[in-house]
């Protein structure tokens, strides 16, 4: 486990060879991460891409702390991800110029849930301006698709406060989106 930490010490060092060296440590576990975060998002990259964009995307951005930190910087950097997929299946949908021919097509058609993974996004983000760490322990959960101890790991805090963060961030949702509908 420590070897993450010490591989990403080398990284912020600036060592040679360390990020492939990361890379290689933890690709495995991205890869479960990948397969959680994309599983049943149509129009989501595929396993192996997502792991790639989010390491190009990790490897461009601020060192993580640790290792735990590192899976929850990498639990966001797939959400975001996923998201700005979603937003490019919703543009090409809407001006991509090609009509829906049948009701096979219409039923295969992902900009519908990628326009429900983008108004998620948005929710989001406004959980993380009234919420911080209820927002982390909800990305952590359902876009790393850790579990409890996994979350609590990653951010540093008890199992006892990621179930309370997870349950009032549950709360804080479920109250957005019954006003949206509303």
């Amino acid at each position: 486990m420590g070897d993450v930490t010490e591989l990403l010490e080398a990284v912020r060092l600036g060592e040679p060879e360390a990020n492939s060296r990361l890379f290689s440590l933890v690709y495995d576990e991205l890869k479960v991460i990948a397969s959680r975060a994309a599983h049943g998002r149509p129009g989501a990259l595929n396993t192996t891409a997502l792991v790639h964009e989010c390491f190009v995307k990790l490897a461009g951005g601020p060192a993580a702390k640790n290792r735990g930190h590192f899976y929850a910087v990498a639990a966001r950097a797939m959400r975001q991800i996923l998201c700005d997929q979603a937003r490019r299946v919703v543009a090409a949908r809407r001006g991509g110029g090609a009509a829906v021919s049948d009701d096979v097509e219409a039923a295969r058609d992902p900009a519908p849930q990628a326009s429900e993974l983008i108004d998620l996004d948005h929710l989001f983000t406004r959980l993380a301006g009234a919420d911080a760490r209820a927002a982390q322990v909800m990305e952590c959960r359902v876009f790393g698709g850790f579990t409890v101890a996994e979350t609590a790991e990653a951010l540093d805090v008890s199992e006892r406060t990621v179930h309370s963060d997870f349950d009032r961030a549950r709360a804080w949702l479920a109250e957005q989106l019954q006003a949206s509908h509303a």
